[in-house]
């Protein structure tokens, strides 16, 4: 029999359209995908975040309480000593208030390891949901000791299911399962323009150095194109009106040899962003860091764009052959490739055609039925009985 499933997203962040964190949105995404005849989702989320609250799911409110500086040093003592980490547990525990009273459920810990531990496993399943790597700082001894518990441990992509199974003991590593990110294939979508002369390349992101977005100037500045325009989204956090950070400023300086061929816009809210990406030809993704798996690439390729993205992380996984890869920070590599799409407009077209395709496919239904398939196989069941029987 199917039961409810009660995330909890890292204390502090908001369930919201406002902010442009991947967590929040991923579980919207699933929440909004929840199959017909299965229980509602709910939400543990702090008091006191955003009031426009994502509608996709129930939010339980809970008094956030915060980390203090030294909880932070004596953590890192206890875990180099084998002991457990009070001050993570005494955040997190606040998340789980009223737990007692919930009917029993899956509860969902994005990023937490230290949640496990605290689930009432009488009432409850707890679930590690992974969507970066986490267990850097644990030593196998002490990820066993506190993920025993976890009926499954969710990763996003196989890369960081590799890296999460290689720091657990081997009884543990059968419960690590691969759920995908999706993608709001209806927010998500080409417009009908007509394609004119100028490609338009668009780079949504963190303006970090870890995103690339300077490999992306470089490889323009060297192909120096007048029919190729590029527009780049992002500020270095989820502040429209951040100030901008030196490296922001290296890259309009670097820039600079483009003219009006570059536009800069700070962070958007998704529906923005979705309007944004309907303009363009082509989407970058240039992570030069092994990233995970950034919501960004299947969002480009629902919006029509012609994927081109760093061979690295877990984003092989989700371009598949729907896309172009290239090494991660090859200025070079991603000059060519953008040269050949803007060169051959029919490889372009076939290009966003077959990103189009590839991203429905993939869509939040699919990595619903996905994870719900996954913890039945692990013996969690979420879905009702007849849609599992389906699946």
């Amino acid at each position: 029999m199917a039961v409810p499933a009660v995330h909890v997203i890292t204390p502090g962040d908001h369930f919201s359209p406002s902010t442009g964190s991947a967590v929040p949105t991923v579980v919207h995404g699933l929440a909004s995908a929840t199959p017909l005849g299965a229980p509602r989702t709910r939400v543990a989320v702090a008091r006191g975040t955003y009031e426009d609250r994502y509608p996709s799911a129930d939010v339980l409110e809970y008094d956030q309480v915060r980390l203090r500086r030294l909880d932070r040093h004596t953590d890192a003592a206890a875990a180099r000593l084998g002991l457990s980490r009070r001050g993570a547990r005494r955040v997190l525990a606040a998340t789980l208030t009223g737990q007692e009273t919930w009917p029993a459920s899956v509860v969902i810990g994005h990023n937490m390891p230290q949640l496990v531990p605290l689930v009432d496993t009488a009432r409850h399943a707890p679930v590690l949901y992974v969507h970066n790597e986490l267990l850097r700082t644990y030593s196998t001894r002490e990820a066993a000791r506190v993920l025993d518990p976890a009926g499954a441990i969710v990763c996003v992509s196989r890369y960081i299911a590799e890296r999460t199974a290689s720091r657990l003991p081997v009884r543990l590593r059968d419960r690590v399962t691969v759920v995908g990110n999706g993608v709001d294939a209806t927010l998500f979508r080409p417009d009908e323009r007509v394609a004119d002369e100028t490609v338009e390349v668009v780079f949504v992101g963190r303006m970090l150095r870890e995103k690339a977005p300077d490999v992306l100037i470089d490889a323009l500045v060297r192909l120096n194109r007048p029919d190729i325009h590029v527009t780049l989204v992002g500020t270095v956090n989820f502040a429209p009106d951040a100030p901008l950070s030196e490296y922001e400023r290296e890259l309009r300086r670097a820039a600079a040899p483009l003219g009006d061929r570059v536009t800069w816009l700070p962070f958007k809210a998704r529906a923005d962003v979705a309007e944004i990406l309907r303009s363009a030809d082509v989407a970058v993704v240039p992570s030069r860091w092994p990233d995970p798996c950034p919501l960004t690439v299947l969002e480009g390729m629902a919006s029509g764009a012609a994927m081109v993205a760093a061979r690295s992380g877990g984003i092989p996984d989700i371009v598949a052959d729907a896309g172009i890869l290239v090494s991660p920070g090859d200025a070079d590599a991603l000059a060519q490739a953008l040269d050949a799409l803007a060169t051959d407009r029919g490889l372009l077209a076939r290009q966003r055609s077959a990103a189009r395709v590839h991203a429905v496919a993939h869509d939040w239904a699919w990595a619903r039925s996905t994870l719900d398939r996954e913890l039945g196989r692990l013996g969690i069941d979420v879905a009702p009985p007849a849609l599992a029987q389906d699946e």
